[in-house]
C-alpha cells in the first residue's frame, strides 16, 4: 500500500469533503459517480472540520447472539484491536452493520469503543449502524452514523479486514478517506498528490464567479461575462 506524504495528509485536512470531490472531478473523472457516500448520515460532532486517514474496515451485527464465545470470542476481539492499532496511520474505521432490515438495531459504538478506538490511533468511525453515549463519547473522535440508538442489543463483531459497504462506498482496506459533516470520499492513493493542484485550480474559478455575484449591481450581463472570463483559467 502506497503511503501519502505528510505534506499531502496535512493539507487534505484543511479542505472540506465537497472540495475533495469536486478535485477529483478533475485529477480522476471516473469517480464522479462512485467512491463517496450517497445517503445522509447522523454527524454528532460537526465541529470537526475533516478528517483524513487509511481505512480499516469490519462489519458488525447486533439482532442476534455471538455465533463465537468464550475463547474464540476473545481472539476475534484481540485480533481486531490488533487490526485497528496496526499501521500505517492515522486510520479511519469503517463498519458496516449486517442486520439488513434492521439496521441500526444495536450500537457497536459508544464511551468504550469511541476511547478504545481513539486510543489505538484512529480518527474516528464511519457505520450506517448506530452510536450512542454521545455526551460520553471520546472527545474529538470524529462520527458518521445511520442513527442514534439507545441499547447495544445483541451487538458484536462479525469479521475485519474484508471490503465493505457503507451507504453506497465500497471501502477496502487501506484506502485513504476524507470526511466532514458532509459525508465521505475515497481519495485514490495515486492522486492524493494531485489534490492541491485541483483545489488551487476550483478556487480560482470559483473566484472569478463570488466576487462578481457578492458585489452591488450584479446582473446577468457581469455574469455572462465571469462565465467566459472562468474558462480562461487553467
Amino acid at each position: 500500500m502506497t503511503t501519502i506524504s505528510a505534506e499531502t495528509l496535512a493539507f487534505l485536512e484543511t479542505v472540506d469533503t465537497p472540495t475533495i470531490c469536486n478535485a477529483l472531478e478533475i485529477v480522476a473523472p471516473e469517480r464522479r459517480l462512485f467512491g463517496y457516500t450517497v445517503r445522509p448520515f447522523v454527524c454528532p460532532f460537526p465541529d470537526v472540520i475533516a478528517v483524513v486517514g487509511y481505512a480499516r474496515v469490519a462489519t458488525c451485527r447486533a439482532t442476534h447472539a455471538n455465533e463465537l464465545t468464550g475463547d474464540a470470542a476473545r481472539k476475534q476481539r484481540i485480533g481486531y484491536y490488533e487490526y485497528i492499532a496496526s499501521g500505517p496511520g492515522p486510520t479511519i474505521t469503517v463498519l458496516q452493520d449486517l442486520d439488513g432490515a434492521e439496521v441500526g438495531y444495536g450500537a457497536f459504538w459508544g464511551e468504550v469503543q469511541s476511547t478504545v478506538h481513539k486510543g489505538l490511533g484512529s480518527l474516528g468511525v464511519i457505520t450506517d449502524g448506530c452510536i450512542r453515549d454521545i455526551p460520553q463519547w471520546a472527545p474529538g473522535f470524529f462520527a458518521l452514523a445511520g442513527s442514534l440508538a439507545p441499547s447495544h442489543a445483541y451487538t458484536h463483531l462479525h469479521d475485519f479486514g474484508k471490503e465493505v459497504r457503507v451507504h453506497g462506498m465500497v471501502v477496502k482496506h487501506g484506502d485513504l478517506i476524507h470526511a466532514d459533516r458532509h459525508g465521505a470520499v475515497i481519495i485514490p492513493h495515486a492522486v492524493a498528490d494531485k489534490i492541491k493542484g485541483a483545489c488551487d485550480l476550483l478556487s480560482r474559478k470559483e473566484a472569478v464567479i463570488l466576487d462578481q455575484a457578492r458585489k452591488p449591481g450584479f446582473n446577468i450581463d457581469i455574469l455572462r461575462a465571469a462565465l467566459m472570463k472562468q474558462e480562461e483559467i487553467h
